[in-house]
């Protein structure tokens, strides 16, 4: 039976089913309980927002990646800094999001704002107005974690690194994507032939440098609000609450085609992991489920309010959804291969989902935090992985690992 963190405690793994909790988060302690076992220590990456860009004058001279520092090995995790600035400041960015009928939808609402780089230890995340934070927790050049802004890059909205495609970023942002490439000694990254003339790299320190290679501009300089790679890396999904259609862009091109089927009120974009398949979910219920080889499309409704959460199975041939008023999952199947679109939505229970809720199983640091937004790693060999932003202004990562043959 799962444990739960005593008050006052905070989580920092969980190691065969039970959670290790310490009064105060240290990389001596996490390098204790399983560092050894993994060979890596995930220390918390704080952070703190930025001012917005139009009151920040040093930042309109073009993109800036700089650095801030992070924990180091036995110190203390405790910031009493601007826990309330920094809430309010994510409330308005999440009332701004919506229409004014769809604020109560807000604290339900996963806005992608975590990515776990597909084949490497690299985690990206928003980190204020304007900015998002990269950590790359296999660098050998010293535990900083890498800002990037840039004046184009305002509102940020969701993001996702690219698959099969290096250290490449998605940025959904006011008026359209940004994309961001590492670019070091011997892999310089290359701007798309055509681009507007906003690249360049600031960045502090040696090793790698992210430049913010292209910039796709949403059409009528819509606010993306939604992304989602094709599992390939070539083509980048993504919609606006705004828009009535989705994009799916050539990145390779600058080129997006719009996709129109009366899809007003997007709230969530998520290909398959085969390609085949393209999920879209809107705000009223209803959802889609497309087939990418001629791009058409059946329509589905739910009578247990939006998807709030939607994830393939690795063959791609299932979809399974949280619903915003249900505790029943859902679980749709497809009868026959691509490009059939003949499924079966199957109900997955789980009641003691009921008796759970609201209990907090992981517990972040800093004082009243609550979770903005997390994301699993997808392939992590040792097991899952879950990394969660907290309002108290930290991005902790928690090894969930069971093996029957660890010794603690």
């Amino acid at each position: 039976m799962a444990t739960f963190p005593p008050p006052g405690s905070v989580t920092l793994c969980e190691v065969n089913r039970e959670l290790i909790t310490v009064d105060v988060l240290s990389d001596d302690r996490a390098n204790s309980a399983y560092g050894k076992l993994l060979g890596l220590v995930f220390s918390p990456v704080p952070f703190q927002p930025a001012p917005p860009l139009e009151n920040d004058a040093s930042e309109q001279e073009g993109v800036t990646a700089t650095t801030t520092p992070a924990t180091t090995a036995g110190e203390s995790v405790q910031r009493k800094g601007p826990v309330a600035l920094l809430q309010g400041i994510v409330n308005e960015c999440l009332r701004r999001l919506f229409y004014p009928n769809d604020v109560h939808l807000l604290p339900e609402v996963d806005l992608q704002g975590v990515s776990w780089h597909l084949n490497k230890h690299i985690i990206a995340f928003i980190s204020g107005p304007g900015q998002v934070l990269v950590r790359d927790y296999e660098a050998l050049e010293g535990k900083d974690a890498i800002i990037l802004t840039n004046e184009s890059q305002r509102d940020v909205r969701v993001l996702e690194w690219r698959p099969n495609g290096g250290r490449m970023l998605a940025v959904g942002c006011k008026s359209g994507i940004c994309i961001w490439a590492a670019s070091y000694p011997g892999n310089a990254a290359s701007v798309r032939s055509g681009a507007a003339y906003f690249v360049g790299s600031l960045s502090r320190g040696s090793g790698i440098r992210y430049i913010l290679v292209d910039f796709l501009r949403s059409q009528n300089d819509e606010h993306v609000s939604a992304l989602t790679w094709s599992p390939d890396g070539r083509y980048l999904a993504s919609a606006s609450y705004e828009s009535s259609s989705f994009t799916v862009w050539d990145v390779a091109q600058g080129v997006g085609t719009p996709i129109r089927r009366g899809l007003g009120g997007i709230s969530m974009l998520k290909w398959s992991p085969t390609g085949d398949y393209f999920f879209a979910s809107k705000f009223d219920g209803t959802f889609y489920l497309w087939e990418t080889n001629t791009w058409t499309s059946e329509q589905w409704s739910s009578t247990s309010g939006f998807v709030k959460g939607a994830t393939w199975d690795p063959d791609g041939r299932m979809i399974l959804l949280a619903f915003s008023e249900s505790s029943t999952l859902g679980s749709v199947h497809f009868a026959s291969k691509p490009p059939s679109l003949d499924a079966h939505l199957l109900p997955v229970d789980l009641p003691e989902i009921i008796s759970l809720t609201g209990s907090g199983f992981i517990r972040g640091p800093g004082d009243n935090p609550k979770p903005i937004s997390f994301s699993f790693h997808g392939k992590f060999k040792q097991g899952p992985l879950l990394s969660v932003c907290w309002s108290s202004g930290f991005c902790c990562t928690y090894p969930l690992l069971f093996r029957s043959h660890m010794h603690s």
